[in-house]
């Protein structure tokens, strides 16, 4: 057999084991379900056993993220909820039936993250899911570090949250990372994430769809660095509801809101659902596969707010 023939065979079948080993990791295309916006949290859970289970809710004191710890906890998981003060999150956990554990997160600073990140390994060796639903709405320019507060709130600080929780996650039979996107994540400024400005002056009212924005790529690149592993990460809208996170936006929203409830359904049924066992890397709205923004599927773009958000956060990091 002469080189060239043995190179190309060679390299022929070295092409289609890495094809064969990237189809073995890909996910399986997200399943349709049959609910709706009309769909509550109970009602997408009403046949799940989560017991055995443990399922970390971020922002567990009010909304969203209440109904979601409380319906995950009616359905028999053990539900370890943050929030800013241990009094918040322990008069949240006392209200709801089932097996609650309060844990302060206060994500504008990173060593109550890295606290509460190390306060929930002592109390779980294998978390079954992470819901990143803790989150801000200003309406008016705010800064943390000298960079724009909602980006640090509703990014960064998950960003070290997740990755200091990481372990347990892949121990976990199949862990899932669940981060609350929006649909607003479409209004981000244009060209997408401020890198070269992400102190937020110039386009800081557009700042939530631009945090937004950088949950949906954050949980891209990380279902990509997932793969191989038995963990998955999805994002998902709940919708426009109504809760505490508006009070500093006036009247927005109002019209079409969703209720509690329903809000909190597509953050239960992706962290819950056995159908998505192997589904990563996907936008969900309504308890269903959507459509998101060109810019949210942009695996470059995604790639650098990964090495950008390690270069902001590197000292907290594992």
């Amino acid at each position: 057999m002469n080189l060239k023939r043995r190179h190309f065979l060679q390299t022929s079948l070295l092409a289609l084991c890495l094809k064969e080993a990237s189809e073995a990791y890909a996910s399986p295309p997200p399943p349709h379900s049959a609910f709706n916006e009309r769909s509550t949290a109970e009602e997408v859970t009403d046949s799940l056993n989560l017991s055995g289970k443990t399922i970390v809710v971020t922002g567990c004191n009010s909304g969203i993220g209440l109904e979601t710890m409380r319906v995950l906890a009616l359905r028999g998981a053990h539900v370890i909820g943050t929030a800013r003060t241990l009094k918040k999150a322990q008069d949240a956990c006392d209200g709801i039936r089932g097996r609650t554990t309060p844990v302060v997160l206060e994500l504008t600073d990173f060593d109550s993250i890295v606290a509460c990140a190390n306060d929930i390994r002592s109390k779980a060796n294998s978390l079954d899911a992470l819901i990143c639903n803790a989150g801000i709405v200003l309406n008016q320019l705010e800064q943390v570090r000298g960079l724009e507060k909602q980006f640090v709130v509703n990014h960064l600080g998950h960003f070290i949250l997740v990755n200091r929780l990481l372990d347990p996650i892949k121990r976990a039979p199949q862990g899932r990372i669940v981060v609350v996107g929006s649909g607003d994540h479409k209004r981000a400024p244009a060209g997408g994430i401020q890198f070269d400005r992400l102190s937020g002056e110039g386009w800081y009212a557009k700042g939530y769809a631009h945090s937004k924005l950088a949950n949906g790529l954050f949980s891209l690149e990380l279902s990509k660095r997932l793969q191989g592993t038995r963990a998955t990460s999805n994002c998902v809208t709940p919708g426009h509801v109504r809760t505490n996170i508006l009070r500093n936006v006036g009247n927005k929203y109002r019209s079409h809101a969703k209720t509690l409830a329903q809000g909190a359904a597509t953050p239960c049924y992706v962290a819950s659902n056995p159908a998505l066992n192997q589904v990563s890397g996907a936008y969900f709205k309504d308890c269903n596969p959507a459509e998101p923004s060109p810019l949210q599927t942009d695996e470059a773009m995604a790639a650098r707010l990964w090495k950008i958000s390690e270069e902001l956060t590197h000292a907290y990091l594992l």
